[in-house]
């Protein structure tokens, strides 16, 4: 355990004030003890023993620039001596709105909170305002959040999908407007719709099922998804906290060519900064402009955030989006280079890809496109060592499978990582 004393020091420390010893569950995950973090820069992160690990964590999402961009740093520098919070407007509200709604294809109006699971709190009350309804159908395997009505333990099997608690304390009230279907199903919408419909609120969903395994939507999908949305008067929802920005400027409602009511955006939106939003048609957002929905919070859309956005999204759209090309360029390389080391060291494997973000299923199964699937037919024991053997040789990745590669990182890391690869494919083969 030398390689790592410090933060194993650091964290029996913690855990002596702070509960469980991390300010969030997820950083529980990393063997033999949560990183504790020194310093990072562009896509390389320091930790308190001086290991250096190549990082597509990312802090989980936002750091589609890498740590510590200078222009992000310039802009909160420029920032911080002006103001932190004003408990007014300013002008960087208006600017990074003006920037939503140039770029998010549902975006006529916007409105911003602090963080992922409060935008798509807002943005299902804004749908039950405007519709008048009280049910909300989401999809098995999706997380929007962990917050009482959104947090919904998923189910590997197909059969009763009623909503289950997923941790202690939840209200079991909280289920009471919920209807969870499988997805890329279109026919248990269609007679989910057909039974309730005229109950249903919203519908919400992840276009890209990135939470669990980078699933991608069947042909046709979204689209028929929008059609019975229209049909039966209900709110699309998309969830874009992963997609959003990352994907492209317009996110996956951009990629797709299928635009939602309402989308929520999140993680890449501020290049590491606590913003979220939610964005729509203007006739639904309108409930917030004129009070209908009540929508509050002292941090909302202050400075330091919105110049930390601006500064990430002008970035994004600089040179005809030559950011997205570059990260692209970088996610063939190192997916193409997984998936021949794998081969090579007779290690099943399969890559599921939108853009700069993918999953690696260690799975021999050609093909994944539900929850169900992806649940069953993943051997995560031996991905979690996988993910164990390339934290040893300095390559950080979550244990869950999801990478993101940065604007930051350049063909020395994804060599370096995949040298690092071909060592944890052999000791896991």
């Amino acid at each position: 355990m030398g390689r790592w004393s410090g933060s194993l020091r650091l964290y029996e420390e913690a855990a002596e004030h702070l509960a469980g010893g991390v300010s969030t569950a997820f950083r529980r995950g990393t063997h033999p003890a949560p990183v504790y973090a020194q310093r990072a820069q562009g896509a390389r992160l320091i930790d308190v023993d001086g290991n250096e690990y190549i990082d597509y964590m990312m802090a989980y999402g936002p750091l589609i620039h890498g740590h510590a961009h200078p222009a992000i740093v310039e802009a909160l520098t420029r920032q911080a001596p002006l103001g932190t919070t004003y408990g007014v407007q300013h002008q960087g509200e208006v600017e990074l709105a003006r920037r939503l709604t140039r770029y998010v294809p549902c975006a006529d109006l916007v409105c911003f909170v602090n963080s992922g699971t409060e935008a798509n709190l807002v943005a299902l009350r804004v749908a039950r305002a405007y519709t008048g309804r009280q049910k909300i159908i989401r999809f098995n395997g999706h997380y929007h959040g962990w917050a009482d009505p959104l947090l919904v333990k998923p189910a590997a099997e197909l059969q009763g999908l009623a909503p289950q608690a997923a941790t202690g304390g939840q209200s079991a009230a909280a289920f009471h407007d919920l209807i969870v279907l499988p997805w890329n199903d279109p026919g248990a919408l269609e007679q989910a719709l057909a039974e309730q419909g005229d109950q249903v609120a919203a519908i919400i969903m992840e276009p890209v099922l990135c939470n669990n395994g980078c699933l991608m939507p069947l042909p046709g999908y979204l689209e028929r998804v929008r059609e019975l949305a229209d049909a039966h008067g209900v709110v699309l929802i998309f969830d874009e906290v992963i997609t959003g920005f990352r994907v492209a400027l317009g996110g996956a409602q951009e990629l797709f060519g299928v635009t939602p009511d309402l989308c929520v955006l999140g993680k890449a939106i501020a290049g590491g900064l606590p913003l979220s939003a939610v964005a729509g048609r203007r006739e639904i957002m309108q409930l917030v402009a004129d009070g209908t929905v009540s929508h509050m919070g002292t941090l909302n859309g202050n400075p330091l955030v919105t110049a930390a956005a601006i500064a990430t999204i002008d970035l994004l759209a600089a040179d005809g989006g030559a950011a997205y090309q570059r990260m692209n360029a970088r996610t063939d390389a190192l997916t193409e280079g997984l998936k021949e080391l794998a081969a090579k060291h007779g290690v099943p494997l399969l890559i599921h890809r939108v853009g700069p973000v993918f999953h690696t299923l260690f799975t021999d199964r050609s093909a994944v496109s539900r929850y169900e699937e992806f649940a069953q037919c993943v051997d995560q024991a031996a991905y979690r060592r996988f993910s164990d053997e390339l934290f040893r040789h300095g390559v950080l990745v979550r244990p869950s499978g999801l990478w993101y590669v940065s604007t930051a990182h350049e063909e020395a890391d994804i060599e370096a990582t995949l040298a690092a690869a071909d060592r944890a494919f052999a000791a896991v083969k």
